[in-house]
């Protein structure tokens, strides 16, 4: 699949389906993401414990059964999970109906453990959708082993300013902040080796650090950029502008407004 747009041309891409208008990683959430305009749809994958691949974001449960259950996902099965969670559909459920009710819809597949890739790989093959997937995530070692599995799909390294959170914690906040800024103004001499270290052909970038230069750097790298989380429609415009190949959204309403 070619990651990469022509200037001015940008992929809209619903994160985990129109998750701030229907349940995340749910094929309701997919669909109402195409139906507002999205050519490409965002979700996740992680294994149960018996390897079943679902679309879910971790291992909390409260997540995927929508507030109504706490505890572990991953430690149940899937009968247990539809109990509470009867919209959690499993990686194959989500690839077959992307494969006959959204054919002209772009795949990317966020892999949230390490240890899925030929499970994932096998999935894509199997509903005949390799042609329009590919995969990203935080895990350098696994988008290696995803390109020798598969190195037809292209791989996209995560990146973000703060993934833990930690900024957030009070007693740390002020040394960890600095440190943030320093990664931030760093990425773009970064990015090349990081890339090419993952085996990755694109990069998922979090907006705050989405610069400009880091998007130039990505480029000349020959690697496609696509921004995570972009709810806010006037981001997304200075976005597209310095060269954005996708936006990811949780609320696809934000593109009505785009000029382009």
């Amino acid at each position: 699949m070619e990651l990469r747009r022509a200037p001015g041309r940008f992929a809209r891409v619903g994160h985990r389906g129109a998750s701030a208008l229907a349940p995340e990683n749910t094929l309701e959430a997919l669909q109402l993401a195409v139906d507002l305009g999205c050519d490409m749809l965002e979700f996740d994958v992680l294994p149960l414990r018996d390897g079943t691949l679902v679309l879910a974001n971790s291992d909390d449960l409260h997540e995927v059964a929508h507030g109504t259950a706490h505890g572990s996902l991953r430690r149940r099965s899937l009968e247990e999970l539809r109990r509470v969670a009867p919209q959690l559909p499993t990686l194959d459920e989500a690839l077959a109906f992307c494969a006959d009710r959204l054919p002209a819809v772009g795949l990317q597949l966020d892999l949230k453990r390490r240890g899925v890739e030929e499970a994932v790989a096998r999935s894509v093959r199997r509903h005949a959708v390799a042609e329009r997937s590919w995969v990203s995530g935080f895990d350098a070692s696994s988008l290696r082993r995803m390109a020798e599995v598969a190195p037809d799909i292209p791989r996209s390294y995560t990146l973000s300013r703060d993934r833990f959170g930690v900024a957030k914690r009070r007693a740390v906040a002020p040394v960890v902040r600095a440190a943030v800024a320093a990664t931030g103004t760093s990425l773009p001499r970064r990015l090349p080796q990081l890339l090419a270290n993952a085996k990755a052909t694109a990069a998922t970038l979090h907006y705050s650090v989405a610069s400009a230069d880091t998007i130039r750097v990505a480029h000349e790298a020959g690697a496609a950029v696509y921004v995570w989380t972009v709810d806010d429609a006037a981001l997304a415009q200075e976005l597209v502008a310095a060269g954005a190949d996708g936006i990811i959204t949780n609320d696809p309403r934000i593109f009505g407004s785009l000029k382009t």
